[in-house]
C-alpha cells in the first residue's frame, strides 16, 4: 500500500511538473502570438545596395536570388511557418477578435523587408494593435450597384491609405468573380454577372489600391463561383466561355489596372487546381496577357501539389508553409521534376515586384489618425446612398417630411448591425448607424415619433402597422444566412460535396440553396402588407431573391444591401428624399428560380456553360422580374437622338456614340446611361446584345444633356478556340443605349464594321 501512494505521488507531481510546463509553454506561445514583433515593411537598401527612383527592381531581384541559399528562396515562396503562424492566426481571432499581421518573405541576411495582406473588400481588415476600427463601406455588390466607377476608385483610395496606416502594404482585393448563379454566397465581395461591369470596377480599384502604394491583388483567379464545395469542385469550361465569359474581367483588371498580385482560386478548372494549374497562372496570364507581378494563394487548401505548383507559375503559399515546404522543393530538384532555375524564377518576380513597394519613405503620411476620417466616413455614406436600387414604387417614396408623424420601423434587421459576411472579407467598423437608428435620427429632428417592432410578435407589429404613418419593413439576410462557407475540415467539405447535401455539424454563411426570403420574413410582409398604404419593404442582402411570393402586395420595394457603417443614415435619405435613387441592378432577377443556371452547392463536379444572367435570358427570350441595369428613380428621364459619329469603322477604329438624356421631372436626379452592342448577324452563336460601355451623370429638373459613349472595335471580337485567338466579325451591328437591358428601355440603331483580315490575338 505504502509502494503505491508513492508510485502515485510521483506520478501526480510528474503531471504537476507537466502541466506547469505546459501552461507555461502555453502562456509563452500566447503572449508572442499576441504581441507578435512588427518588422518595417519599407528599406532603403537591401544587401548594402541603395535602392532609389533609377533602380532596376528586376536586375536587383536576380542578384539577390543569386546570394540566397536554396532555403532562403524556399522562404521567400511560403507565409509564416504553419505552428508558428497558425497559433497567431487562432489566438488573435478567436481570443482578441483581431486578424493578425502574417509576415512574408523576410530576409534579414539581406535587409530583405516582408509584406503583409490584408483582405479589404468594404474596409482594412487587420488592423495594428492599437486600432479599434476602421471605415467600413457597403460590400462591393451594393457598389457594383451604383455603376459608378469614379465613386469606386475613391472608395479603395480611402481603403488603401487605411490599410497603410495599419501597417500593411497588399490588399486581397478586389473580389471580380462573376455572378453566374445569385444563390453564390460570396456574391456581395463582387460587382455584378456581367464581366464589363466587372472589368470597370476591377480596373478602378486596383488603381485606388496603387495610388498608396499598396500591393493590389484580384481574385480568385479563376471560375470561383460555388462557395459550399469551392476546396474540392471542379469546373468544367469551353474554350470561348472561359475566354469570352468568365477571363475578360481579369484580363481588363490585368492590363489596364497593371495590380502587383494575382490571387488563385481554391477550385479545380478542367481537371487541374487553380494553384497549380499552368494553363491559367502562366499561359494565360503571364504568356498572353503579360503579367509581370507574383501570384499568391487563397488561403489554406489553396495549393496540394508544391512541384505541381512551381511547375504552374505560382510564387507564394498563404498564409502559412504547408505544400511549399523545403523536404518537397528539394526533393523534387533531387528527381528532376523541378530546377533550382525554376524556384529562382518565381522568387525573382516576386521579389521585382514586391522590392518596388519596400523602397517607399512615405510611412509617415499615414498616421493612424487618418482611419475614420469625416470625408471617409462621408464617402461611405454616399456609397451606400449611391447603390441602393429602387425597384417598385407605387407613389409610396419619398415620403413626405411633415411633423408630428408616428413612424413604425419592423423587423428583426430593423436595429441590427449587419455589414455583411464575417468571413475574410469583413473588416471592424468605427461604428454602425442601423437603420432604425438613421431613420430616428433623421425623423425625431422633424418631431416625429419613430418607434422599433422587431417582428417576433406578429400581432404587435400588425397593430403598431396599422397606426402607423408609415412603415419601413427591414427582411433580409445576415452572415448566418449567407457569405464566406466556413467549416474547419476539408473531409467536411468533400463529403458533402460526394453526398450533395452538408454532413458536418456547424457551419456558417454559404451559398443559399434557396432564393426566397426567410420564412419569419416572408409571413411578416404578408401580414403586415393589407395594414398600411405607406409601406416599403427595405432588403438587406447580397445578391438577388426571389420576390414572387410577395411582391405584388407592397407599394415599394428598396434593395439596400449590406450597407455599411453607415447604412442607416443613408438609408433614411432615400426613403425621406434627401438623396435620390440612382442604383441600377448589377444583375438580372427572375420571375422564377429555374431560369437560372443550375446551381448545387454540394457538388465536385459543375459545367459553367456560355450563357448566364441577361445574355441567358435573352437568348431563351425569359422575360425577367427585373432586368439586368434596372432602377428606378423619383426623377424621370427621356431618351433621344441616338447617332453614331460614323456608321462605318474599321477594326482598329472607335465607335463613338452620341444620345440626348432629360430629366422631364421637378427633381433632380442621376441617370446610368448604358450603351449594349447587338450581334444577330453573326455566323456563330453569340449573345442578343452586351454592355459595352456605361456612364452616371447628374441631371437638374428639366436639364437635357448630350452624352458621349464609345466602344472600341475590339471589344467585339469573340474567341475562335480552333485559331486560339480573338476574331472580328465584318458585318452590321445593332447598338443599344438607355436605362436597362430591357428591350423596351432601349433605343436602338446600327452600325458596320467594314474591313477584312479582321482575326487578331
Amino acid at each position: 500500500m505504502k509502494t503505491f501512494k508513492k508510485i502515485l505521488l510521483k506520478t501526480l507531481k510528474f503531471l504537476g511538473v507537466f502541466l506547469l510546463f505546459l501552461l507555461i509553454a502555453a502562456g509563452i506561445v500566447y503572449y508572442n502570438s499576441v504581441n507578435y514583433s512588427m518588422p518595417s515593411l519599407h528599406t532603403k537598401e537591401v544587401a548594402s545596395t541603395a535602392l532609389t527612383s533609377d533602380t532596376d527592381f528586376k536586375k536587383l531581384a536576380k542578384e539577390l536570388v543569386a546570394q540566397m541559399t536554396l532555403k532562403e528562396k524556399v522562404k521567400q515562396m511560403y507565409g509564416e511557418k504553419y505552428a508558428g503562424g497558425l497559433a497567431k492566426m487562432l489566438i488573435n481571432f478567436l481570443g482578441r477578435g483581431r486578424f493578425p499581421h502574417i509576415y512574408v518573405g523576410e530576409n534579414e541576411r539581406l535587409g530583405i523587408p516582408p509584406w503583409v495582406l490584408s483582405d479589404g473588400p468594404r474596409g482594412a481588415r487587420v488592423r495594428d494593435k492599437s486600432v479599434e476600427g476602421v471605415t467600413t463601406f457597403p460590400v462591393a455588390m451594393a457598389r457594383g450597384a451604383s455603376w459608378n466607377i469614379e465613386l469606386e476608385q475613391q472608395i479603395h483610395e480611402v481603403i488603401a491609405s487605411e490599410i497603410r496606416a495599419n501597417q500593411v502594404n497588399y490588399a486581397a482585393t478586389p473580389c471580380i468573380n462573376l455572378l453566374r448563379h445569385p444563390g453564390w454566397g460570396r456574391a456581395q465581395e463582387t460587382y455584378g454577372e456581367d464581366p464589363w461591369l466587372l472589368g470597370e470596377f476591377g480596373v478602378a480599384a486596383v488603381k485606388g489600391i496603387e495610388k498608396h502604394k499598396v500591393m493590389a491583388c484580384p481574385k480568385h483567379f479563376a471560375l470561383n463561383s460555388i462557395e459550399n464545395s469551392r476546396w474540392v469542385i471542379d469546373i468544367t469550361v469551353d474554350d470561348r466561355t472561359l475566354h469570352e465569359v468568365y477571363l475578360p474581367h481579369f484580363k481588363k483588371t490585368v492590363q489596364e489596372g497593371k495590380p502587383a498580385s494575382i490571387m488563385s482560386a481554391y477550385n479545380a478548372v478542367n481537371g487541374e487546381f487553380c494553384g497549380s494549374n499552368k494553363r491559367l497562372l502562366t499561359d494565360i496570364l503571364r504568356d498572353d496577357w503579360g503579367f509581370d507581378g507574383f501570384v499568391t494563394t487563397d488561403w489554406f487548401y489553396g495549393l496540394y501539389d508544391g512541384i505541381g505548383g512551381v511547375k504552374a507559375g505560382l510564387n507564394v503559399e498563404m498564409p502559412v508553409r504547408q505544400a511549399y515546404n523545403y523536404e518537397a522543393i528539394e526533393k523534387g530538384i533531387q528527381n528532376g521534376e523541378i530546377s533550382e532555375a525554376d524556384i529562382d524564377t518565381l522568387v525573382v518576380q516576386s521579389l521585382a515586384t514586391r522590392l518596388k513597394y519596400a523602397f517607399v519613405d512615405d510611412q509617415g503620411q499615414y498616421p493612424q489618425d487618418i482611419i475614420g476620417q469625416p470625408s471617409s466616413i462621408d464617402l461611405a455614406r454616399i456609397a451606400a446612398e449611391e447603390g441602393m436600387v429602387l425597384l417598385k414604387n407605387e407613389n409610396v417614396l419619398p415620403f413626405k417630411k411633415e411633423s408630428g408623424k408616428t413612424i413604425a420601423v419592423i423587423g428583426r434587421l430593423a436595429n441590427l448591425e449587419n455589414t455583411g459576411d464575417h468571413g475574410s472579407s469583413d473588416s471592424t467598423p468605427i461604428y454602425v448607424t442601423t437603420p432604425f437608428e438613421g431613420i430616428k435620427t433623421h425623423q425625431e429632428a422633424l418631431g416625429n415619433t419613430v418607434i422599433l417592432n422587431d417582428g417576433s410578435d406578429v400581432a404587435s407589429a400588425k397593430a403598431l402597422a396599422q397606426r402607423a404613418d408609415e412603415v419601413i419593413l427591414l427582411v433580409g439576410f445576415t452572415h448566418e444566412d449567407e457569405g464566406e462557407f466556413i467549416v474547419w475540415k476539408r473531409e467536411t467539405m468533400e463529403a458533402s460535396a460526394e453526398a450533395g447535401k452538408f454532413l458536418g455539424d456547424t457551419k456558417i454563411g454559404g451559398d443559399r440553396e434557396n432564393l426566397r426570403l426567410n420564412q419569419p420574413d416572408e409571413a411578416l410582409i404578408k401580414a403586415l402588407s393589407p395594414t398600411n398604404q405607406n409601406l416599403a419593404v427595405v432588403y438587406v442582402g447580397g445578391s438577388a431573391i426571389d420576390l414572387s411570393p410577395w411582391e405584388n402586395e407592397v407599394p415599394a420595394i428598396l434593395f439596400s444591401w449590406y450597407s455599411g457603417m453607415e447604412g442607416g443614415t443613408a438609408l433614411a435619405h432615400i426613403l425621406y428624399g434627401d438623396v435620390n435613387p440612382s442604383g441600377k441592378l448589377p444583375f438580372s432577377i427572375a420571375k422564377d428560380q429555374k431560369d437560372y443556371p443550375e446551381f448545387k452547392p454540394f457538388t465536385k463536379k459543375a459545367t459553367y456553360d456560355y450563357y448566364h444572367g441577361y445574355t441567358l435570358f435573352d437568348k431563351k427570350n425569359i422575360d425577367p422580374a427585373y432586368p439586368f441595369g434596372f432602377g428606378k428613380s423619383y426623377s424621370n428621364f427621356a431618351y433621344d437622338s441616338l447617332s453614331v459619329v460614323k456608321n462605318e469603322i474599321g477594326l482598329d477604329d472607335l465607335l463613338e456614340v452620341e444620345v440626348q438624356v432629360t430629366n422631364t421631372s421637378t427633381i433632380a436626379g442621376k441617370e446610368v446611361i448604358q450603351l449594349y452592342v447587338g450581334f444577330s448577324n453573326s455566323e456563330v452563336d453569340r449573345p442578343i446584345k452586351l454592355l459595352r460601355d456605361f456612364k452616371k451623370i447628374l441631371l437638374e429638373p428639366n436639364e437635357t444633356k448630350k452624352v458621349k459613349l464609345e466602344v472600341s472595335v475590339k471589344d467585339l471580337a469573340w474567341y475562335n478556340p480552333e485559331n486560339e485567338g480573338w476574331e472580328i466579325e465584318i458585318m452590321d451591328y445593332e447598338l443599344y443605349v438607355g436605362s436597362s437591358s430591357r428591350e423596351k428601355d432601349l433605343l436602338k440603331t446600327t452600325f458596320t464594321v467594314n474591313k477584312k483580315n479582321a482575326g487578331f490575338r
